[in-house]
C-alpha cells in the first residue's frame, strides 16, 4: 500500500510539474467569437495547445477592441489578422511584426445579388444599380474590381452592417462574408442572395493571419511553433471531428450567437474552401507560398492599394507552416 501511494506521489508529481510548465501566452481575435475562429477555440477545448505546452487566453475582438496595438505593446502575444494588406502596411511604417500562419486560404469577403434580377453572374454585377460597401472595402478590393473588370466606383454607398438596403433594393449589391451577412439576409430578406467570392474571381489574398512579433520569434520560437501546429491541428477538428465543446466556448465569449448561425458558417467555410483547400490539401491548414504572397501584392500594386517597393518578404515567414501537421486528423 505504501509502494502504491509513494508511486502515486511521484506521478501527481510530475504531471504537477507538467502543468506548471504550461506557458501562458493570450491570443487576440478581430472579432467577436464565433465559428469562423473555431480552430482556435477547438484546440483550447480539447487539450491540443496544452499537449505541447502552452496554456492559450482567446481574446475575443469586436468594434471597442483594439488587438493589434496590444500585440505591439507586449500586452498580448498573438493577433489574428484581417489579410496580407495588414501586414505589407506594417513592413511599410517599419514595425517588426510577421505573418506565421494563414488559416484562411481564402478571404470571406462575397459580393451578393438577388437572383433573377439580372445580376447572376460576376460580369453582370457591374449593372448594378449600387454597390452597397464599406469604407475599408471600397479602398481595397473595390479599387482591385475597377482595375481589373471596370466597375463604377460612382455607383457605391455606404455600407452600414444593416441588410435593409440590400433587400428593399433588388438592383443593388452588397458585401458581405460568406458565412455571416448571406445568413441574415436569408432569415431577415426570406430569400438566399447569389454569392460572388471574391477569392473565386482574384483577390487571392491569405485571411485570418496569426501575427506575432519579431521578438517573440525569436525569443520564443518554440511557443510560435506550438501555436501554430496547436491551431492547425484544432482547425482539422473542429471542421470534420466532434467540436460541441468549441461551440459551448463560443457561445460563452459571444452570447448572442446562435447554433443555427455556427451551423451556417461552418457549412459555408466548407463549401467554399475557406480554411481546407489548394495548398493545404499536401501541406496542411495554414499553409503559406511566397509565390502566392508576391502575386497578391503585385495586384494591389498594379490597383493602386499598395505602393511599390516594399520588401514583402519581411511581412511573413514559412518557418512554422506547410509541413502538413494535423492532415491525419481529416475525416
Amino acid at each position: 500500500m505504501k509502494r502504491i501511494l509513494l508511486a502515486s506521489t511521484a506521478v501527481f508529481a510530475v504531471l504537477s510539474t507538467q502543468a506548471g510548465a504550461a506557458e501562458k501566452v493570450t491570443f487576440g481575435t478581430n472579432w467577436l467569437a464565433q465559428a469562423e475562429h473555431g480552430g482556435y477555440y477547438q484546440a483550447v477545448a480539447d487539450g491540443t495547445y496544452e499537449a505541447c505546452g502552452l496554456e492559450v487566453e482567446i481574446m475575443p475582438g469586436g468594434p471597442q477592441v483594439s488587438g493589434r496595438p496590444l500585440m505591439l505593446a507586449g500586452k498580448i502575444d498573438f493577433y489574428m489578422g484581417g489579410n496580407l494588406l495588414q501586414a505589407f502596411s506594417a513592413v511599410e511604417q517599419e514595425i517588426p511584426l510577421k505573418v506565421v500562419a494563414a488559416h484562411f486560404q481564402k478571404e470571406p469577403q462575397v459580393l451578393m445579388s438577388h437572383p433573377g434580377e439580372g445580376l447572376d453572374t460576376w460580369e453582370e454585377l457591374k449593372d448594378a444599380e449600387q454597390y452597397i460597401l464599406g469604407d475599408e472595402g471600397f479602398q481595397t478590393y473595390f479599387q482591385w474590381m475597377i482595375k481589373d473588370f471596370g466597375f463604377d466606383a460612382s455607383k457605391r454607398i455606404p455600407y452600414t452592417f444593416n441588410p435593409a438596403p440590400f433587400i428593399a433594393n433588388p438592383k443593388s449589391v452588397q458585401q458581405g462574408y460568406v458565412t455571416s451577412e448571406p445568413y441574415a439576409v436569408e432569415r431577415e430578406g426570406g430569400f438566399k442572395p447569389n454569392l460572388f467570392l471574391l477569392a473565386d474571381y482574384g483577390f487571392t489574398t491569405y485571411a485570418t493571419t496569426v501575427e506575432t512579433m519579431q521578438k517573440t520569434i525569436d525569443e520564443r520560437p518554440e511557443v510560435v511553433a506550438c501555436f501554430v501546429d496547436g491551431s492547425a491541428k484544432g482547425w482539422y477538428n473542429y471542421l470534420y471531428g466532434d467540436n460541441a465543446a468549441a461551440n459551448e466556448m463560443i457561445k460563452k465569449d459571444n452570447p448572442d450567437i446562435t447554433d443555427e448561425q455556427i451551423a451556417f458558417s461552418i457549412e459555408k467555410m466548407k463549401e467554399f474552401g475557406i480554411v481546407d483547400s489548394g495548398d493545404t490539401e499536401t501541406m496542411g491548414i495554414g499553409a503559406m507560398t511566397a509565390e502566392h504572397i508576391a502575386e497578391f501584392y503585385g495586384k494591389m500594386v498594379d490597383a493602386g492599394v499598395m505602393a511599390a517597393g516594399i520588401d514583402i518578404e519581411k511581412a511573413y515567414t514559412l518557418d512554422f507552416v506547410n509541413k502538413g501537421v494535423g492532415l491525419d486528423l481529416k475525416k
